[in-house]
């Protein structure tokens, strides 16, 4: 067969793949993420409570992450061993009531015990639809692939920051309740609905995909076992999940996305409180000046990923994306920067979070494979999402003590210590150029 005929016969099918898959996990991570992160948004409305302070703000904005933690990897492995589909609509239905029984929170315990409780609930969806990712594309397009899923992350708050400011705005008193409480119940109905639709919408493989035809399949399942073959012959040959916790790559990997997450989450609980200091008093538009940062990074990641693919390069997209981020946080912070050059400079910082943590996710798939992949996956995002839980915690401490240049600094030395990391301490895995898509 001609090759160029075979090339377009498979950008086809994997555009037929992308288009079936991506936007619906897409829209499932919107909702994870503004449920995960609402909290931000929700504290301009709480700190009316006399229960809540910044400091329980950032207890109860980080212990999320330790209910991750602790559940992240026995989840993945589930998922690897019973298929995606049910097991992805039980997170999703498990963390949607979850998100909507925040709004009983009536003390620092109860929102502390409930926050946990909603990390446990989400607990292995993203490394879960990473893991998912592995079933159909091979490593040579998962850059893009995951950074097309990712740019739900940005366009989170793209959409959820008017929403959340607008809803605040609107919602308060309404039948007794505050506009917080309101705020998590609304937010938390479209995640469960979605997550009954699931199981109807997603197949678990290739294999059992009944949109695909025999050869398609046949096509799919190919590329595959090539990047298995690929794999051993390259000595990555991590099968079991105890191969997981035994290689240093994985480690190095765990320490790299930590610095990442620092960066991510420091944004994403932060930006509306450093938005309503620096531009404005008025709760829907610092939701509509926060949509502008990650609008710019649902751009960005794209295109960097896109790149990176085409390319077959790694490392360098990576660290270099990371550095960009660690210099434009702590140019964010400099005292007398107009209040709009401050919003221009958090665009170009949560762009070159988004565009690391984006590409990184190639590094460690590609090294990978069986149950090491889902105990892998899922250890290295358990390990980075404890910064979930100390970057709110540090950034606090940091303003309290001393300002928030300080603040803003301390998220600018973890990014660099990631890029460091990522361009002297890996190295990039044998690819070849993907196929347009």
């Amino acid at each position: 067969m001609n090759p160029a005929t075979t090339s377009l016969e498979e950008a086809a099918v994997y555009r037929k793949v992308t288009w079936r898959l991506i936007p619906l996990l897409f829209t499932c991570y919107i909702l994870a993420y503004i449920d995960r992160v609402n909290v931000g948004f929700a504290k301009l409305s709480l700190k009316a409570e006399p229960w809540f302070s910044d400091a329980v703000f950032a207890t109860g904005a980080g212990i999320f992450f330790l209910g991750y933690f602790f559940f992240e990897v026995p989840g993945n492995i589930i998922l690897h061993r019973v298929g995606a589909r049910l097991w992805i609509a039980r997170i999703m239905i498990g963390w949607g009531l979850m998100s909507g029984l925040m709004a009983l929170s009536d003390s620092a315990a109860s929102f502390y015990t409930l926050r946990f409780l909603l990390g446990v609930a989400e607990a292995g969806f993203f490394p879960g639809i990473i893991l998912y990712l592995t079933y159909w594309y091979p490593r040579r397009l998962r850059a893009r692939m995951v950074a097309l899923f990712m740019t739900a992350i940005a366009m989170s708050g793209v959409i959820g920051g008017p929403l959340s400011g607008w809803l605040l705005k609107i919602s308060d008193g309404w039948h007794g309740l505050a506009a917080w409480q309101w705020l998590f119940i609304l937010e938390a109905i479209p995640t469960v609905l979605l997550g009954v639709a699931v199981p109807f919408l997603l197949a678990d493989r290739p294999a059992k995909a009944r949109w695909l035809t025999e050869a398609e399949k046949a096509l799919l399942e190919g590329n595959l076992e090539a990047d298995e073959k690929t794999k051993a012959s390259e000595g990555h040959q991590a099968h079991r999940a105890l191969d997981a916790f035994k290689s240093g790559k994985v480690w190095l990997c765990c320490a790299i996305y930590f610095g990442a997450i620092v960066g991510l989450y420091g944004t994403s609980f932060w930006l509306p409180q450093i938005i309503k200091d620096k531009l404005t008093q008025d709760d829907w538009q610092v939701g509509l000046y926060s949509a502008f940062p990650w609008g710019c990074a649902a751009i960005g990641m794209v295109l960097v990923g896109r790149h990176s693919d085409r390319t077959g390069e790694r490392r360098w997209h990576i660290g270099i994306s990371a550095l960009v981020a660690a210099v434009a946080f702590v140019i964010s912070g400099l005292p007398g920067l107009p209040p709009l050059a401050v919003l221009g400079v958090l665009a170009i910082a949560i762009t070159g979070v988004m565009s690391t943590i984006s590409c990184f996710w190639a590094l460690p798939t590609a090294i990978l494979s069986g149950t090491a992949a889902a105990a892998g996956i899922a250890w290295i995002n358990s390990v980075g999402n404890l910064a979930g839980y100390l970057s709110p915690e540090m950034i606090a401490w940091l303003k309290e003590r001393y300002d928030l240049q300080a603040a803003l600094n301390g998220v600018g030395i973890a990014l660099a210590i990631a890029g460091l990391l990522v361009i002297f301490g890996t190295r990039d895995p044998v690819t070849v150029q993907a196929p347009k898509v």
